[in-house]
C-alpha cells in the first residue's frame, strides 16, 4: 500500500515509516498540518492516511474534513495522544474511518490499516485478465491462451491477489491477509512456495515471466501477462 503519515512527533513518525516500509508499504511522511494537507490533497492517490489529531497548523480533523470535501474516499486512521469520547467524535465526525489512541501497538496499527484497506476495496471483477492469462477466482478456472491450467484453491487465491493489483507491487503480508483465513503467526515466506508453484504452472511451460519479484517487498503481476 501507499501510505501517508502526518505526525509531528518525529521519532514516532520515523518509527512508523520504518515499520510500515519493512512490511512492504511505500510511506510518505509530513511533520505538520500544512505539508500534510498539501500531500493529502495533491500527493495521492494513497491507499491509507494516518493523521495525528493535534498538529502544528491544520489539525488532523481539518485535514480529514478537507479530504472528504474534495470527494477523497481514502481510508483515514486518526491518531491522538488524548483519550476521550469528545476527541474520538471529533475525528469520526470529520470523516475518519477509525481511531487509535497513543500509545499503541504497531501490530494493532498495521492490522487496523489492513482492515481499512480491505473494507475500502472496490468490488472485484469475477474474471481477471493479464495479457492472455485468464482467471475466474470463484470457479477456480485458469487459462493461458487456449490451454487450461489446473490450480489448487490456495494457488488460485494467490494468483487472484496479484492479478487484482496488476502492475503494482504486492507485499507478502498483504497476500497472506487476503488469502489465508488466519494469517497471524504464519511466516510470510510461505507465499514464496505458492508463487514458485504458480510460476511452474502458468509461466514455465509457456516461456513467460508474469509474476515478477520485487526485492524487499513481494511480487508484481506483469500487466501484459509476461
Amino acid at each position: 500500500m501507499r501510505i501517508l503519515v502526518v505526525e509531528d512527533e518525529e521519532n514516532l513518525a520515523e518509527s512508523l515509516r520504518q515499520g510500515l516500509s519493512a512490511e512492504g508499504h511505500r510511506v510518505e511522511v509530513a511533520h505538520d498540518g500544512h505539508r500534510g494537507l498539501e500531500l493529502a490533497l495533491t500527493g495521492g492517490p494513497y491507499d491509507a492516511v494516518l493523521l495525528d489529531l493535534m498538529l502544528p497548523g491544520p489539525g488532523g480533523a481539518e485535514i480529514c474534513a478537507r479530504m472528504r470535501a474534495h470527494g477523497d474516499p481514502t481510508p483515514v486512521l486518526m491518531l491522538t495522544a488524548r483519550d476521550g469520547e469528545h476527541d474520538e467524535a471529533e475525528g469520526l465526525d470529520a470523516g475518519a474511518d477509525d481511531y487509535l489512541t497513543k500509545p499503541f501497538s504497531f501490530l494493532v496499527l498495521a492490522a487496523r490499516l489492513r482492515a481499512l484497506a480491505r473494507r475500502a476495496a472496490a468490488p472485484e471483477p469475477t474474471e481477471l485478465r493479464a495479457g492472455d492469462l485468464f482467471l475466474d477466482p470463484l470457479d477456480r478456472r485458469c487459462r493461458r491462451g487456449s490451454h487450461d491450467i489446473e490450480l489448487t484453491a490456495r494457488e488460485a487465491g494467490v494468483l487472484a491477489c496479484l492479478m487484482r493489483r496488476t502492475g503494482r507491487a504486492v507485499a507478502k503480508q498483504d497476500v497472506l491477509d487476503e488469502v489465508w483465513d488466519a494469517p497471524h503467526g504464519i511466516d510470510p515466506n510461505i507465499v514464496e512456495v505458492y508463487v514458485s508453484s504458480l510460476r511452474r504452472k502458468i509461466d514455465a511451460p509457456f516461456g513467460r515471466r508474469s509474476i515478477l519479484t520485487v526485492h524487499g517487498t513481494g511480487y508484481r503481476m506483469a500487466p501484459d501477462g509476461g
